[in-house]
């Protein structure tokens, strides 16, 4: 891997291909039939930490980065919040759209493809972005029934300068920044995006846990820290099988939780709360305890699972 540009090409190949797979009805973790249903695919936990961060999100401007293909994103449209989801994935955006349409909730979808990043962009595209992005910060005010919805392709490290400023919450959640070459960076753009005010909720992977491929035996195979490259060659994902070779390599970062809160106080994010958890439903890596509950042993103890970050712009 010569660069980070080359590590992004062979992520975003990977997330169009698990975009196209994911939730068709032939995996288990994404139940899309429920969601068209009226059901919502955010967790408990997901839920309870942004009412712990805003009260209830009905009517607020919430961003949702790596949103894959919206299953969440439009759940919290369910729930009352406009939403814009943000993914690399041309994929994943178009069938994010489409999943839109489908149900209902497709009011205010934007393109499926930005021509340029905020990086790129000269003043009359970044004009065009803020624009388009007027409409939505009017519905706090109470003047559009419905939530809107919209979707933007673009790096999440290089959004788009009409997203700057808009949010009342920015949402990320599980399996986040093991794809991003800086918390520092990741944690820039999101502040950026937040209104004086408000939110940034982050629920993810614990790096304990990232480090280790197996803990019966006990297998490590990534580092806690230090945000160096490493590759994988799986043809599985958390959710399907099968994956085409050509699909098969990944580039991902470790972020130990101490390089997660100093980025976002470097940031300029104020710290409300860091919340370890030590039992959680989604790595396959984990096991059932007495208690019922699904943990990861760690010799004799079980080990934090999961992690959840809330930091508010001043």
């Amino acid at each position: 891997m010569r660069n980070a540009s080359d590590a992004t090409i062979v992520n975003q190949k990977r997330w169009d291909a698990l975009a196209e797979r994911h939730g068709r009805g032939d995996d288990e973790y994404y139940d899309v039939a429920g969601f068209l249903a009226g059901g919502s695919s955010l967790t408990d936990r997901e839920r309870a930490e942004v009412n712990a961060a805003v009260g209830d999100v009905a009517g607020l401007e919430l961003l949702h980065l790596q949103c894959h293909f919206g299953l969440d994103t439009l759940s919290w449209a369910r729930a009352g919040a406009n939403v814009t989801g943000v993914d690399f994935s041309a994929v994943a955006v178009e069938r994010a759209r489409r999943l839109a349409a489908e149900a209902g909730l497709a009011t205010e979808v934007r393109p499926a493809t930005l021509p340029q990043t905020n990086a790129q962009a000269g003043p009359d595209a970044q004009a065009g972005l803020a624009e388009e992005a007027q409409p939505a910060a009017q519905v706090r005010s109470g003047a559009q029934a419905r939530p809107t919805v919209g979707f933007v392709q673009a790096d999440v490290l290089a959004l788009p300068a009409g997203l700057a400023g808009r949010f009342d919450v920015v949402f990320a959640s599980y399996g986040v920044l093991c794809w991003i070459r800086s918390a520092a960076e990741w944690m820039a753009s999101a502040a950026a995006c937040l209104r004086p005010g408000g939110v940034l909720v982050l629920i993810d992977m614990h790096p304990l846990v990232n480090m280790i491929d197996s803990a019966q035996p006990l297998v490590v195979d990534f580092p806690y820290a230090g945000e160096k490259p490493v590759r994988f060659d799986s043809g599985t994902s958390y959710a399907v099988a099968g994956l085409d070779a050509e699909v098969s390599e990944t580039v991902q970062y470790a972020h130990g939780l101490g390089e997660v809160v100093s980025a976002a106080a470097g940031a300029g994010l104020r710290v409300e709360s860091l919340t370890e958890w030590f039992d959680e439903e989604i790595d396959p890596k984990l096991v059932r305890s007495p208690d019922g509950r699904m943990r990861f042993p760690l010799g004799d103890q079980w080990a934090p699972t999961s992690y959840g970050l809330r930091a508010r712009r001043p």
